[in-house]
């Protein structure tokens, strides 16, 4: 059968047409590029091991400075936050009415005195004149119990005397013990009175102070094992050196000792006081700031450090990571992590040195995917474990 030529022309574009179709929907698509992500090569590096033990500082001494005797306070004799030491003088009470009490038993015991003499030479006087019968034996006696009335009259006397030169020297306040005085509150022209509710000031020693820490029982257990196998540096009979870490996140500088020597756990949180003695001779710590005892555990010398943001959790709640393997294709991989290490984790199980994990981009890969892996920056050679 023959077309006209107008018609062929047209039969023939549209058979073009269908065959261009065609190798349209039989051409594949172009691959996407490799995913961009981050990875970081494991490196094995030393790494100090430590535990910190949450806890707060607390005076070794605290002496609440009462008045022993009633009186007017005439004055204050210290600066209020500067240091005292033990003995000290820091107020002065009225001391009028007891030192009249003073003179007069001071004077009492002159008397005795002064009576004992008249009696005991009376007493020495009888003596011969008893045994030559030139007096009666009923005199005698009476010379002798009068000797020893004076006798008892100065012991009463001088008891007197002593009672109230302890009342007069307390109208002079001292200071119990050495250290840190706070505000005065009270103030002169104040009536100071024994037994009041308020005390006068407060003296705290500062140098050494504690910190005191609550531990689980089975961590107690744990350090003092560590302490016999060596792994904590030795302060002493059952005690190991500390270092603090305040709350500005700041070390202090000198390190002290934690002892070890409670016997007593609260039977309600199963927990162990224990203490550590840190020496404070500038008063950096005060009596109840919040800081980190510091335990050295010891070093581990092949330790592998993951960032934290590289792990994740499966349905189980287990740490996974991605790893790309040498021909950049993307696994996932289990891990077992250990203590933290600032931002990072130490991994203890599941990885090995030269491995590279994903550190970024992890949202848009998945097992199996093929990435263009660039190396990211390595995290500190050595650390300390929180």
């Amino acid at each position: 059968m023959t077309y006209p030529r107008p018609h062929r022309a047209v039969l023939l574009a549209a058979c073009a047409s269908l065959a261009l179709a065609g190798c349209k929907r039989q051409a594949a698509p172009p691959a996407p590029p490799p995913q961009q992500v981050g990875v970081l090569t494991l490196r094995a590096a030393p790494f100090s091991v430590t535990t910190d033990l949450p806890g707060r500082t607390e005076a070794i001494e605290i002496a609440q400075v009462r008045p022993q005797v009633n009186g007017v306070i005439q004055k204050r004799l210290f600066v209020e936050g500067t240091d005292v030491t033990a003995g000290q003088q820091l107020y002065q009470i009225d001391p009028s009415a007891y030192q009249a009490t003073y003179d007069a038993a001071k004077a009492q015991l002159l008397h005795a005195q002064a009576a004992k003499v008249t009696a005991q030479a009376k007493l020495d006087r009888y003596g011969p004149l008893v045994r030559a019968h030139a007096v009666s034996r009923q005199d005698y006696d009476d010379a002798l119990a009068a000797a020893r009335e004076a006798d008892a009259d100065i012991a009463q006397a001088r008891a007197n005397v002593e009672s109230a030169t302890v009342n007069l020297n307390y109208t002079r306040v001292l200071a119990p013990i050495s250290g840190r005085i706070g505000r005065s509150l009270m103030t002169v022209g104040a009536l100071a009175t024994v037994g009041q509710s308020s005390n006068l000031s407060i003296v705290t020693r500062l140098d050494p102070i504690y910190v005191d820490v609550n531990l689980p029982a089975t961590r107690l257990l744990e350090l003092r094992r560590e302490l016999e196998q060596g792994r904590l540096q030795r302060a002493g009979q059952d005690a190991a050196t500390v270092t603090l870490t305040l709350e500005d996140g700041s070390t202090y500088e000198q390190p002290g000792r934690l002892e070890f020597s409670e016997v007593n756990v609260d039977e309600t949180t199963a927990t162990v006081v224990v203490r550590a003695v840190m020496p404070n001779a500038a008063h950096m710590l005060l009596p109840g700031m919040y800081v980190h005892a510091r335990l050295e555990e010891g070093v581990d010398p092949a330790a592998l450090r993951v960032p934290q943001d590289a792990v994740t959790r499966n349905s189980h709640g287990d740490p996974t990571v991605m790893v790309v393997s040498a021909d950049n294709k993307v696994a996932i991989r289990g891990i077992t992590t250990g203590p933290a290490a600032g931002s990072d984790w130490i991994v203890t199980a599941g990885l090995k040195p030269g491995e590279r994990v994903v550190v970024s981009g992890l949202q848009k890969i998945h097992p199996g995917d093929t990435v263009s892996p660039t190396e990211a920056a390595q995290p500190a050679p050595q650390g300390k474990a929180g």
